[in-house]
């Protein structure tokens, strides 16, 4: 499987839209500022689309540094943050574990509290963060669900509207996986699940865990709104996982820290040892 990179996102703000770049480093907790900050309760449980729909139309932009943060959305004047290292340490929680997170202040959570109609505060990954992610091979992450890199061929997302239409639905756009890689190459539908082993520019990546897929996949990531039961009905007919739960997409860790961009190769350097069998012909 040789492919090759077509779209690098990363989301600055947890549950927040992405942001789309041409290029990024890529480090042990994956692209640059990926899941840097998070919205919480102010108990400090995390926000996520499932229950917040709304954060979708969330519209961060981050310097490169890292050290000024912007939120944008509709109906809401620009918050514009110099970000805060050296605030003191609250507890989080994001599924149950428990975090730290450096509080982003009052005007953060008022501007959140206000758009989400709930309060709410803004935190950022502290420094010493130090969160091990499970999977075939492990890794670390900020505040993300789990691994740190998630790609998605859109081969795979063709296969899904394929579906769709033949049962007279609309198509679904590819950001409702949230993906932070996707590849295009000449491969079928998912042959990213049965990659061990791959090198993405100057990275490396590992397999960790296929992606079981929750309620935000059915949000409407342009309307902040949920959108009926589309993909997860039509994804139970084809993609249950063995563990439980629909798989689209494939979770990794980093393995050897680099550079990535836009019309990169996407190359294979290890197969599962079915798909190995499969295609030597055995």
């Amino acid at each position: 499987m040789t492919a090759v990179v077509v779209e690098l996102v990363t989301y600055p703000v947890k549950g927040c839209a992405g942001v789309a770049v041409a290029a990024s480093p890529l480090g042990a907790a994956g692209l640059a500022h990926d899941r840097t900050f998070m919205a919480v309760t102010e108990e400090g449980t995390f926000r996520s689309q499932r229950r917040d729909p709304r954060l979708a139309l969330v519209r961060p932009e981050i310097t490169a540094d890292g050290g000024r943060l912007t939120l944008r959305a509709p109906g809401m004047e620009p918050l514009d943050l110099a970000v805060d290292l050296g605030a003191e340490r609250r507890g989080v929680e994001l599924f149950g574990a428990a975090y730290q997170g450096i509080d982003q202040g009052p005007d953060a959570a008022g501007w959140l509290s206000e758009f989400l109609g709930a309060p709410s505060r803004l935190v950022r990954v502290p420094p010493e963060h130090d969160r091990v992610t499970g999977g075939l091979t492990r890794g670390t992450s900020g505040y993300a669900d789990g691994s740190p890199v998630h790609l998605v061929s859109r081969a795979s997302l063709d296969g899904l509207n394929a579906r769709l239409a033949e049962a007279g639905r609309p198509p679904l756009p590819m950001d409702r996986f949230r993906p932070n890689i996707v590849v295009d190459g000449r491969d079928g539908p998912h042959a990213e699940d049965a990659v061990r082993s791959a090198r993405a520019g100057t990275a490396e990546l590992a397999f960790a865990k296929l992606a079981i897929r929750c309620a935000v996949t059915m949000v409407d990531q342009r309307r902040g709104a949920k959108d009926g039961p589309e993909p997860l009905r039509t994804l139970a007919a084809y993609r249950r996982a063995d563990g439980g739960g629909v798989a689209f997409g494939t979770k990794f860790s980093v393995v050897r820290p680099g550079a990535l961009a836009v019309g990169d190769a996407f190359l294979v350097t290890e197969w599962s040892r079915e798909a190995a069998q499969a295609r030597s012909g055995a």
